[in-house]
């Protein structure tokens, strides 16, 4: 089974960066980032496809960077300009059906990751 798992969240205050990283178990076309914070439902942040097309959350667009590596089965989210309403525990996920290049409803994910808690400080 494919397994997922996370690394690099921390506190950090408003206006600082921070780079989560995500190592699959094996190849996998469907990744993204998730978040949820407390007391919130969890939502999309980014997903990017094998072949590189990324969609954003508008809430990340232009502050939060997507990537991957292929040959080390590893997804990337650089936060930059964070914000106190960046605080939640992000998720890598994995696998989902309808096609790759959507951020789906977090119901439909199949495979997702410890997760990895982010605090930003105003």
């Amino acid at each position: 089974d494919l397994q997922l798992m996370e690394s690099g969240g921390g506190s950090v205050q408003a206006g600082g960066s921070l780079r989560l990283s995500c190592a699959a178990s094996a190849y996998t076309n469907c990744m993204a980032w998730f978040r949820q914070a407390p007391g919130k439902e969890r939502e999309g942040v980014a997903t990017i496809t094998a072949g590189g097309l990324i969609v954003y959350a508008d809430f990340v667009r232009g502050r939060f960077t997507i990537s991957r590596d292929n040959a080390k089965n590893t997804l990337d989210l650089q936060m930059n300009m964070l914000k106190p309403e960046d605080t939640a525990t992000y998720y890598c996920a994995a696998s989902w059906g309808g096609g790759c290049l959507r951020l789906p409803p977090p119901y439909d994910v199949r495979v997702w990751g410890q997760g990895t808690l982010v605090t930003v400080s105003s």
